[in-house]
């Protein structure tokens, strides 16, 4: 979890780099448009694949049939992949113009021609995506999650380097290869960990061997459910790009990506570790096990990402001015990404949920339920865009992608619940109710703490980082009291955490 925040904390200089050069603009928001275009094809399609369908059968080989034929089988995944996701970049290299049409609906002409110039020179990623994620998965399923951890790291420091140095030089299209640079070598920083937990990898195109067979009938019902994330982004980003001469797009990026520093931090990090686990405990026949590791997964998530929600929504405007005002980046477009990070942050909770619960249908090989969610899901964002983009705008675009994340945790929870293989008990609703109470009085203090700060500290960034600074210690501090007196065992197991590391120091 330290180094994948060290990679977001990263992540958010390099797009603090990118706010103040471009802001809001049209070569920012082109830029946007062109990086989100082979992301979406890549999520949409192979990750589902890698990430839910792979480590699964990956899992099932070693428990079954030992490290050699797993390894096997991997080289077979790792070659099918890389001719697949080599084939799509060459298709959307060579087709770039109507795929720009299906993500953008920009009023100026040189917009969409920058967009779809630059979409062709970053669709490569589609290919260096294939190959990183395919080897994280064999990591992941290995119990080594060092390197996968620090692959958001590395790619983001090549692009602050070209930020400092070649920018002026080469401009909008020269980010464009730092940022395919950067994908490049997150693949390759994962070969040397790969080589020492013994893997070499063997080609091998064998589509009717019996992993690739179970792959391939998990692939497709899983891929629908995977693209909710993906889609509702993709949806959010081309109804932004009627709204303020298309800035709309940028800011809604800045939003999410500031908002998947917060709540993906901790989430991804748990979800990580926690899917091999579980694939392996359905391996092994151990449902009891299983369902003890879900619940208790989930607890913990809800009990940090409630507060996280909240004090985001408090926070929104002076974090966003703090790590994107300047330069280009005004007054203006801080307070319309703002308002879409509050609006965003509605829905980390549902989030969080969906997240785990979705790992623990896959965990099983089953992609039906997530199927039938992830499509209502994307019908429900798809009718909350069209109402409330008019009237609301970005606020609108926020609040629907709120919505439509806790449509989707819900969608998944119920079933599981009917079948008595959920999550939710007796106790987990009383201690829901503790977790919202808490994050509440949390959410009043930290407003308290940021009327009477924006009274006596001074203006700019000094002033803005000291009155952040206050609101999250008065938070913290609250939050975390008012859950001891409580009784949530995650206060519990924090102190007792900190009492082991003041005795050690």
């Amino acid at each position: 979890m330290v180094m994948t925040l060290v990679g977001k904390v990263l992540g958010l200089y390099r797009d603090r780099l990118l706010a103040v050069h471009y802001s809001v603009g049209p070569q920012a928001s082109a830029f946007f448009t062109a990086s989100r275009i082979p992301r979406v094809f890549f999520d949409a399609v192979f990750a589902s694949a890698i990430a839910a369908c792979f480590i699964p059968v990956f899992s099932e080989y070693l428990e079954k049939k030992g490290r050699e034929e797993a390894f096997r089988f991997a080289g077979q995944f790792i070659t099918v992949m890389a001719l697949l996701t080599g084939t799509l970049t060459v298709l959307g290299m060579l087709f770039p113009q109507p795929m720009v049409a299906l993500f953008a609906d920009y009023a100026d002409p040189e917009t969409v021609s920058l967009a779809v110039s630059l979409t062709r020179v970053m669709f490569p990623t589609v290919l260096f995506s294939g190959i990183a994620f395919s080897l994280v998965g064999v990591l992941q399923a290995l119990d080594h999650f060092t390197a996968p951890a620090l692959m958001s790291a590395v790619s983001n420091l090549v692009i602050i380097i070209y930020f400092f140095g070649l920018n002026e030089q080469f401009g909008i299209y020269g980010l464009a290869a730092a940022y395919l640079l950067g994908w490049f070598l997150q693949g390759a920083i994962q070969v040397p960990p790969m080589g020492r937990l013994g893997y070499r990898y063997r080609p091998g195109l064998s589509l009717r061997s019996e992993g690739m067979k179970k792959v391939f009938a998990l692939m497709g019902p899983v891929m629908v459910a995977t693209w909710i994330q993906p889609i509702t982004q993709a949806i959010s980003s081309r109804f932004g790009s009627r709204l303020y001469e298309g800035g709309g797009v940028a800011a809604l990026e800045y939003a999410s990506n500031l908002y998947l520093v917060i709540a993906g931090t901790f989430i991804l990090s748990v979800t990580n570790v926690i899917f091999p686990k579980l694939s392996r405990l359905t391996a092994g026949g151990k449902e009891g096990e299983f369902q003890v590791t879900l619940r208790q997964t989930t607890h913990t998530c809800l009990f940090f990402v409630l507060p996280m929600s909240v004090g985001l929504m408090v926070v929104a405007r002076p974090l966003v001015s703090l790590i994107y005002g300047g330069g280009e980046f005004d007054d203006f477009s801080v307070n319309i990404t703002a308002t879409g990070l509050q609006w965003m942050s509605l829905g980390m909770a549902g989030y969080a949920v969906q997240n785990v619960l979705s790992r623990a249908y896959f965990a099983r090989q089953d992609g039906k339920g997530p199927l039938a969610a992830g499509a209502i899901s994307i019908v429900v964002n798809i009718l909350l865009c069209l109402v409330l983009t008019d009237q609301f705008q970005v606020a609108g675009l926020g609040a629907a992608t709120a919505v439509t994340s806790t449509v989707y945790a819900l969608l998944l929870l119920v079933p599981m619940e009917r079948r008595g293989e959920g999550v939710l008990g007796r106790e987990m609703v009383r201690d829901l109710m503790k977790m919202v109470f808490c994050s509440a009085a949390m959410g009043l203090c930290a407003f308290l703490a940021l009327s009477w700060a924006g009274i006596f500290l001074p203006a700019g960034k000094v002033g803005e980082t000291i009155a952040l600074g206050l609101c999250a210690f008065a938070g913290v501090v609250v939050y975390f009291l008012l859950a001891l007196v409580l009784g949530l065992g995650e206060a519990r197991m924090s102190l007792s955490l900190i009492k082991q590391i003041l005795k050690r120091g």
